[in-house]
């Protein structure tokens, strides 16, 4: 397993990713999550892409797959900053909602789903701001 962010200061993001989600979370709260890739205990699971914990998210992948799907960074970034820090959400209220509505009708999923679907427009408006001139995304100075 690799962890991506060992600073704890966000530094683990490209550069256009970190400002474009500073912006709606802010440059504190992005310094709370780490992200692992490559999971190892993953890797039998091919349904799953990413798995969320207090200030972690853990992915089968390699981050730079999961950096490369906005929707998808919006949406894991949403249950670690806006359900588990608050603590909302547990695994046994995540596991318990599970049970009586199933995955996709899971309260924690379907607040995600929303979030990253309200938010995606605007963000990735940002990421494309951030670009620079022949569509690359910005390098660190």
């Amino acid at each position: 397993m690799v962890k991506v962010s060992s600073a704890g200061d966000g530094s683990h993001l490209p550069d256009g990713l970190r400002a474009a989600l500073a912006g709606i979370f802010g440059v504190d709260a992005l310094a709370a999550v780490q992200v692992h890739d490559r999971v190892w205990w993953l890797k039998p699971l091919p349904w799953i892409r990413a798995i969320t914990g207090p200030g972690r998210i853990w992915l089968r992948g390699s981050a730079e797959e999961f950096f490369a799907d906005p929707e998808l960074v919006l949406h894991e970034y949403c249950h670690v900053l806006q359900q588990w820090a608050p603590g909302r959400l547990s695994v046994l209220r995540y596991l318990g909602e599970s049970l009586r509505h199933g995955y996709w009708h899971n309260r924690f999923e379907v607040e995600a789903r929303a979030f990253a679907a309200r938010e995606l427009p605007q963000f990735e408006q940002r990421l494309a701001a951030l670009r620079t001139p022949d569509g690359r995304p910005p390098t660190s100075a």
